[in-house]
């Protein structure tokens, strides 16, 4: 696969080309960005999935909702539905999309809407009867069209953007001088004991404007794994025998995690979309064991399982200290936007 990546190494360099054509367009006016009168926040990243957009967009939700009407806008990936949807009690993970599901499932007191349009998306939630006073848009950083109020730009510890080069060679769906519409740039998926002088290391590569706020993150996983009939410790869980499975990108985390020696792995493609014949064979290899999964997948998968045999792992974006400063820079934006 990476000698492959190299043979295409010119599709690569045409592919920044084009990108950066079309960026220096929206940067200059000449291809048009749309505002609105309410804060727009974009949450996304340079590469192709993995860097934790889900639990930051959770973060935001929690931050945000006990004072504000909040909706979230996504393009729902790989739903099976089209155009705009907001979510109601008859939603699925097919209609919405597992990543926007989840988000309903857990806050009933947002609105979630899907648009692959996302102008004709935040359109929609303001003319609803009780529009939203926050957009927070997932997976928006190279959606150009709307131009958002403040860009979160996520990157993994593992991966980042600043050692990475353009699809196919590398993992970046832009140029890393796209990193430059960021408000607040945001390593995800640290060490937990990520030291000083480490982040201080990763600042100086990542060279970014003196107006750029810099945070680093850890995945922070629940005390229990939860289905629908119960939960079970995380630390018995570890103990127990049980198939592990995962359709989300690199999610060796969450395998390590939760693995012992013996237990079966079974890794698929993120957002995959599981097969009678896949879920039969899962079932028949779990053998009555614990099969423990994370929760984007749980969101589409729990209807296939016995709800007795099937959990999933939920988690949540933890900040390596200075959480009260982010917290401070979103509320100050929220608060200054709305008395402009």
């Amino acid at each position: 696969m990476k000698f492959l990546r190299i043979l295409l190494f010119p599709f690569a360099i045409i592919y920044g080309f084009i990108t950066s054509i079309r960026n220096f367009f929206f940067d200059k006016g000449i291809l048009k960005s749309t505002s609105f009168d309410i804060p727009v926040i974009a949450v996304g990243n340079l590469s192709v999935g993995g860097t934790g957009k889900t639990p930051q967009i959770e973060y935001l939700i929690r931050l945000l909702s006990e004072k504000y009407k909040i909706a979230t806008l996504s393009r729902g990936y790989k739903r099976k539905s089209e155009g705009f949807v907001l979510a109601n009690a008859t939603s699925n993970a097919e209609i919405l999309g597992d990543e926007p599901f989840q988000y309903f499932q857990k806050f009933r007191q947002i609105q979630v809407a899907v648009d692959a349009n996302r102008t004709n998306g935040i359109q929609q939630l303001l003319a609803q009867k009780n529009p939203p006073e926050i957009i927070l848009l997932d997976d928006a950083f190279q959606h150009r069209k709307v131009k958002a109020d403040l860009y979160i730009l996520l990157t993994a510890y593992t991966d980042l953007y600043c050692d990475d080069f353009m699809l196919p060679t590398g993992n970046l769906r832009e140029s890393r001088s796209g990193a430059h519409r960021a408000t607040i740039v945001i390593i995800t998926k640290c060490p937990p004991t990520l030291s000083l002088d480490e982040k201080n290391k990763i600042k100086a590569k990542l060279k970014l404007n003196s107006n750029q706020q810099l945070f680093f993150t850890a995945i922070n996983y629940d005390d229990a794994a939860f289905s629908k009939s119960g939960q079970i410790p995380v630390a018995e869980i570890q103990k127990l025998d049980k198939i592990l499975l995962a359709g989300i990108a690199k999610p060796e985390p969450f395998f390590d995690y939760l693995k012992k020696e013996d237990d079966e792995v079974m890794k698929f493609p993120d957002h995959h979309d599981f097969s009678e014949n896949e879920i039969s064979d899962i079932i028949t290899k779990a053998n009555n064991k614990l099969i423990v999964t994370t929760e984007k997948d749980y969101v589409r998968i729990a209807d296939k399982f016995p709800e007795e045999q099937l959990f999933y792992l939920p988690i949540k974006s933890e900040f390596l200290g200075n959480a009260n400063v982010f917290d401070k820079s979103i509320l100050d934006f929220v608060e200054q936007f709305s008395t402009k």
